[in-house]
């Protein structure tokens, strides 16, 4: 996690510095939302060997109602947060969605070895789903307009299409993919951290000092984001019969900062960026305590 956040520190420094802000900030963004994401989303299914057949439909089923409890609360929760309207978009995007496919996959293999990185891979397919459908809908508003835009170029863009096909890799247990396709899909999928990472790094250089270390409304979100919705999540999928295994890994996986696509998504639909990145620093910046706090409290 320190060294996933020193390359936020590198952007935010190439921001200063020229090397990145601005345009070249949006074209990067629509790349890696269009091309290196839906690669690394692919190749987190092709890793040579799948997943233990019995934990795949649980892991499914609760990553589906893990995010309708999310998307619960960020519709619910940001007017309690903020007072200003403008905001509750980005804060409802900062509740529901932890930065799963570019911390999360490190996290868990280190906590429960490498293996487990496809099982991560699993949840994240509803992550991904959501992401792209109830994130953009949070980040753009509900407006006629807005409603149009998020149907046509979210349910059949390269990161949904990708997401379909990996659910389609995993439930028929394709395992067999030539490495000269999953070989360059992997590489490809491996500039998506260290390229949003480094867009976060730059937006941040907009910012001042006193607006990077964030207000009463970024902490409480952060403590939402980080603590109390994992640990909410966490206790309420045992009451439901899930085994340790499957809800430890799906607690993980929400207990992340704050989703890096939240940034991209505001530069790629235009919206103020300020919140989403004080609230995406703050968050990055206390997983390295919270994260792990969790593991030893609750595993």
């Amino acid at each position: 996690m320190l060294t996933l956040f020193a390359l936020v520190v590198v952007g935010y420094v190439a921001g200063k510095l020229g090397y990145l802000g601005g345009d070249f900030d949006r074209q990067l963004s629509r790349l890696v939302i269009n091309i290196t994401c839906p690669a690394l989303i692919l190749s987190s299914a092709m890793t040579g060997e799948l997943p233990d057949r019995q934990f795949i439909l649980p892991l499914l089923l609760i990553s589906v109602i893990t995010y309708i409890l999310l998307a619960g609360a960020a519709f619910l929760f940001p007017r309690y947060l903020t007072k200003n309207k403008a905001d509750e978009g980005a804060l409802g995007f900062a509740l529901m969605f932890g930065n799963v496919g570019f911390m999360g996959y490190p996290v868990v293999a280190s906590i429960f070895g490498h293996e487990a990185v496809f099982y991560a891979a699993v949840l994240n397919v509803v992550n991904t789903f959501a992401v792209f459908t109830i994130g953009t809908v949070l980040i753009t508003g509900r407006g006629e307009v807005e409603q149009k835009r998020f149907e046509k170029k979210v349910l059949y863009s390269t990161p949904m299409l990708a997401a379909y096909l990996t659910m389609a890799i995993v439930a028929l247990r394709i395992d067999n993919i030539p490495a000269a396709i999953s070989q360059p899909l992997t590489m490809l999928g491996n500039i998506t951290v260290p390229a949003a990472l480094l867009i976060i790094g730059s937006s941040m250089s907009n910012l001042s000092l006193r607006t990077m270390l964030g207000n009463r409304t970024v902490y409480a979100t952060s403590l939402m984001r980080l603590a109390i919705l994992p640990v909410v999540v966490h206790f309420l999928m045992r009451m439901l019969g899930f085994s340790d295994f499957v809800v430890n890994i799906n607690t993980l996986v929400i207990a992340m900062p704050v989703a890096t696509y939240g940034t991209i998504l505001c530069l790629k639909y235009e919206k103020d960026t300020t919140t989403m990145t004080e609230v995406t620093f703050i968050t990055t910046l206390l997983s390295m305590i919270s994260i792990p706090l969790l593991v030893m409290l609750l595993f």
